[in-house]
């Protein structure tokens, strides 16, 4: 025996006006209609719930105790819905977000300050993490990465200004090492790198012309961290060679 909601809401709006015509004027349905519909659902109860004549509808028993078991069921289903008309028209609730450290500090922070300025009724919560992770199951809005950093399957838009890295290091490294003037200049040379969350090593991207190249620098020190000036990592041996942002 299957009755689905729709049934219960036939039942329901000639339980209430206690006539075909009304009920069948609130749901937009011929009276013959309807009386087929309720007609189905008793069969498939095997029960009357309404005893009907051409004057007069009144509840068996049976259709009174589930009028009153399910009307107040439904009643909580129309405030329910009404309660969303609460998101219509300004925003409101709260928006979770999970970013990057950097993608934090140089990108989304500016946004969202000014954003709740101009939206008060929202709140924001920010989760800070550099693994690439599912963030429909993990509970998130939205994630915030760099572009090399964002999952296949997921629709990316452009927030901010494109950012450029420069490869720098101390006057007592490069006492130490030859300057690289290109990019591979800079394989075997002792470099600080980057590691993400999810294990992978950060592999320094260069483009010049169209033309990208990723160089996977090595080097002893590796950091799993990004600096808070913006690095790849926080050289605390300024001898060593380290890729940031400048400014």
């Amino acid at each position: 025996m299957r009755i689905d909601p729709s049934d219960l809401a036939t039942f329901l709006a000639i339980a209430r006006h206690r006539s075909f015509r009304a009920a069948a004027t609130e749901l937009g349905v011929s009276a013959s209609a309807l009386s087929h519909a309720l007609r189905n659902i008793e069969e498939r109860l095997d029960l009357r719930l309404i005893n009907r004549t051409t004057r007069s509808v009144a509840l068996t028993e049976a259709g009174q105790r589930l009028f009153t078991r399910i009307s107040p069921a439904f009643r909580d289903i129309d405030d329910a819905l009404e309660d969303l008309n609460n998101f219509r028209g300004k925003p409101a609730g709260t928006l979770r977000f999970n970013a990057a450290r950097q993608s934090t500090q140089l990108v989304l922070l500016p946004i969202v300050t000014e954003f709740l300025k101009e939206f008060p009724d929202v709140n924001v919560e920010i989760v800070i993490n550099d693994a690439l992770i599912d963030m429909v199951s993990a509970g998130f809005d939205a994630g915030v990465r760099f572009g090399e950093t964002v999952a296949a399957d997921m629709i990316a838009v452009p927030i901010g200004p494109r950012h450029r890295f420069a490869v720098i290091g101390s006057p007592g490294y490069f006492k130490r090492h030859k300057p690289p003037v290109t990019p591979h200049d800079l394989k075997g040379m002792p470099c600080i790198r980057y590691r993400f969350s999810g294990g992978a090593l950060y592999r320094w991207e260069f483009e010049r012309g169209g033309i990208e190249v990723d160089i996977d620098v090595e080097g002893p020190l590796t950091l799993n961290v990004p600096g808070s000036d913006g690095g790849c990592g926080v050289a605390r041996d300024r001898s060593r060679l380290r890729i940031r942002r400048p400014g």
